[in-house]
């Protein structure tokens, strides 16, 4: 899976001489956290809501209203974006894209294909693709179990579950505690929770949860 196959587009950009009043109208219009910062096509930099609203005049400041918004109308998108942009390519791998975002503590990355801003990939992107990897929306048997980190150890546990008359729903491997186990989360349909751990039970080290979710 690549990030332009699950990037939020079409783009939804700002220009430097936008005001940060009209970007926050803007943000709050789209319903999104962050924008790319294009000038005659290039992307020149990127700007948060939280960017915005920093700029923004304190709710107790004694200005009035009009004040308010005179000075909001003065202050763009210019002065206060981060020309320290991080970029990923349409065709990077979206795990690659996650590794970047919570390395660099960022929610959201402009995406580039032939040198043009094509999208963004944000951390809704992320959670939406990790609810279909956990099966989160299909209601079935829900295992988290133990096993020992040797080779084998996975087709042992799909040859079981597929022997009972499972069917895979997802399928995830996680690093435990124990160096010498990994930890399995994934769901099954077509079995029930009580013949899962009956053919499972010579191959799982342990269960941890057992559930129908």
């Amino acid at each position: 899976m690549f990030v332009g196959e699950r990037m939020s587009h079409p783009v939804i950009s700002v220009t430097p001489e936008t005001s940060i009043h009209d970007a926050l109208a803007m943000f709050k219009k789209e319903h999104i956290r962050r924008a790319p910062v294009i000038k005659n096509g290039k992307l020149v930099g990127i700007v948060s809501e939280r960017d915005l609203l920093n700029a923004s005049p304190s709710p107790v400041t004694s200005l009035s209203v009009w004040e308010m918004n005179y000075l909001l109308s003065k202050v763009t998108v210019n002065q206060v974006m981060s020309k320290k942009i991080k970029t990923v390519d349409f065709d990077t791998p979206i795990e690659e894209a996650a590794r970047i975002m919570a390395d660099s503590k960022i929610g959201g990355m402009p995406v580039m294909r032939a040198g043009k801003v094509a999208g963004m990939i944000t951390e809704t992107d992320l959670f939406k693709i990790f609810l279909e990897l956990m099966g989160a929306r299909t209601k079935a048997i829900r295992v988290t179990a133990a096993i020992d980190d040797m080779p084998g150890q996975l087709a042992k546990v799909t040859k079981a579950i597929a022997e009972a008359g499972g069917n895979f729903i997802s399928f995830g491997m996680f690093s435990g505690d124990d160096p010498s186990t990994k930890v399995l989360t994934f769901k099954v349909a077509g079995i029930k929770k009580e013949d899962v751990k009956k053919s499972l039970e010579k191959v799982i080290k342990k269960f941890w949860d057992v559930r129908l979710s």
